[in-house]
């Protein structure tokens, strides 16, 4: 079974989430179903969604129709960017939940810190509220940075359980990964192969060479071994038995370093500093 395969970490309120999820961002709701059913065959359980996707409705179907005990998934999913406002994202909740269809949430996020949007400590505290009524058993942050955090941690009383940020071999954000552990916020990296840009590192390639493994299985068991949460994302079968196959080889010591050195400061993705989209 699957939990018996993937580990999992301890999230700050005693919750345990599993290490290796599926990921479900750009996957369009009519083709989400399907893949989200293989994800499960591989053995997946646990599943990361959002509002913004689109696709909740669907994840709910394929977890409900698995035929799996809910017990064993673990399905987080995050507010949409325009429901920032308190009474709107204890809305949001509910929507979600609905959305879903599978009972309180395990994980919930905020998803952006949009600081020139609205109060997002305000939008925290609203999280907290439907934490503390059964809502979801744990509640965090996407794409936080460090001073993002100081002003949760100095105002409001629940530290985030995680925090969802970019993270691969050429933007490693090692800083803020410090940041999160001395505060016992779990690091979850998306675009953990760079969106694809490190799939044809030479590098990588030659790690693989040594131990048998693709690009993309040692680059997310390099993400695993760093202790943060990874969840890749595929359509293909095919790929999605590949990028669960993590658990029967590790990286050493030295092949690890060489992934370190690949660091470039080289964010893909939106500054959370400027994105305020929504």
């Amino acid at each position: 079974m699957a939990d018996h395969i993937v580990p999992t970490i301890a999230l700050n309120n005693a919750v345990h989430i599993p290490q290796l999820g599926f990921g479900t961002f750009q996957i369009p709701p009519e083709d989400t179903k399907a893949a989200v059913t293989t994800a499960l065959e591989a053995g997946y359980r646990h599943i990361d969604t959002a509002q913004m996707y689109g696709n909740e409705k669907q994840v709910g179907e394929a977890v409900r129709e698995s035929g799996i005990p809910r017990s064993e998934f673990f399905v987080t999913s995050k507010l949409n960017n325009p429901f920032h406002a308190p009474a709107d994202a204890v809305e949001a909740v509910s929507t979600s939940i609905d959305a879903l269809d599978l009972g309180p949430l395990d994980l919930y996020l905020i998803h952006w810190p949009l600081p020139e949007v609205g109060d997002f400590v305000e939008t925290w505290r609203a999280l907290e509220g439907e934490h503390k009524a059964g809502k979801a058993r744990a509640i965090g942050v996407s794409n936080f940075q460090q001073a993002h955090l100081e002003r949760l941690l100095a105002e409001t009383e629940v530290v985030p359980a995680v925090n969802q940020i970019e993270v691969h071999p050429y933007f490693q954000q090692s800083p803020l990964r410090a940041f999160n552990r001395e505060h016992g916020i779990v690091t979850e990296a998306w675009a953990p192969l760079g969106q694809g840009a490190v799939l044809d590192d030479e590098v990588l390639a030659a790690v693989g060479s040594e131990v048998g493994r693709s690009v993309a299985q040692v680059t997310l068991r390099w993400h695993l071994q760093r202790g943060d949460v990874v969840f890749p994302k595929s359509s293909t079968p095919a790929r999605a038995a590949e990028n669960f196959a993590l658990f029967d080889f590790a990286l050493s010591d030295e092949q690890m370093s060489r992934v370190d050195a690949l660091d470039a400061d080289r964010r893909l993705g939106p500054n959370p500093d400027e994105f305020n989209r929504v």
